[in-house]
């Protein structure tokens, strides 16, 4: 019996000795990310991300799928910075074309297009941890904290957007193949800096919302962004990590159409775009 009892309690402690290590692995690995684009953000996965989203995109054609987008949590957190001035960065994704495809569409497939590329938008925000601000139109408008680290919140904005493009080309659209109906392209813009939180009204439950210069810049960014690209105002491009910044290269607007400058040094502002 002693010499059973003495073999179960050895078993035991080496069961606990292995799990002690594969814990401190795990620990050690999640220090280093190893699971990591080598810019010291983690790795999201694009092909789950497809995955999930042609489920959810063929189920919602099927009427099976409700799409049910929230913006509480983005609300909750600017709710603890209500009237003062905090780091972000503003990512605005703007869906192309849809103005015509109103005109053609009957409301149920628009409606149908407009929910399911702002959920799976907000989606990919959240899976890059970034929070969704609010939809305008066709437009899901985000923003990722960057006050303690904008290094790595410019790198997750930057991941964040390819990642959307990613998902419209290889997963919304071969669903929207097989049903006819018009491709996806979105364009998608961004800037860094400070911004002043609003609330409208003395209730907690009030809208809150954001205003900035970068804000600004952000949405006339979009505005001049091609389909299916990318574009970036200096503050981001500046703290990218140099494996994300070598996509990048300058684009030159006519001064008819840009005419922001640097808040800092008075020069005209520059802009840098990477495709999809």
């Amino acid at each position: 019996m002693s010499s059973d009892h003495n073999r179960q309690e050895k078993r035991v402690v080496e069961e606990e000795s292995q799990q002690a290590d594969k814990t401190k692995e795990a620990i050690v690995n999640m220090m280093m990310n190893e699971n990591s684009d080598g810019d010291g953000t983690r790795t999201v996965d694009s092909e789950t991300l497809v995955a999930q989203t042609q489920d959810r995109l063929w189920r919602a054609l099927k009427r099976r799928y409700q799409y049910n987008s929230s913006l509480k949590p983005g609300q909750d957190f600017l709710l603890a910075h209500v009237s003062s001035k905090i780091s972000l960065v503003i990512l605005y994704a703007d869906l192309v074309g849809s103005t015509n495809m109103s005109m053609t569409l009957p409301v149920d497939k628009l409606v149908t297009i407009i929910r399911a590329f702002s959920h799976e938008m907000s989606s990919i925000v959240e899976s890059h941890e970034g929070y969704v601000l609010k939809y305008v139109g066709d437009a899901v408008i985000a923003f990722f904290p960057s006050g303690f680290n904008k290094l790595l919140a410019c790198d997750r904005a930057v991941n964040c957007a390819r990642s959307m493009i990613t998902v419209i080309k290889n997963g919304i659209n071969p669903i929207l193949n097989q049903y006819d109906y018009p491709e996806l392209n979105v364009k998608i813009g961004m800037d860094e800096g400070e911004n002043v939180i609003v609330q409208y009204g003395h209730d907690k439950s009030s809208q809150i919302d954001i205003l900035g210069y970068c804000m600004s810049i952000a949405a006339k960014i979009t505005s001049l962004t091609n389909p299916n690209k990318i574009s970036i105002g200096e503050d981001v491009y500046n703290k990218l990590h140099p494996s994300i910044k070598a996509k990048f290269h300058e684009v030159k607007y006519s001064a008819s159409e840009w005419k922001y400058t640097n808040r800092h040094t008075g020069q005209l502002y520059r802009v840098y775009t990477m495709e999809g």
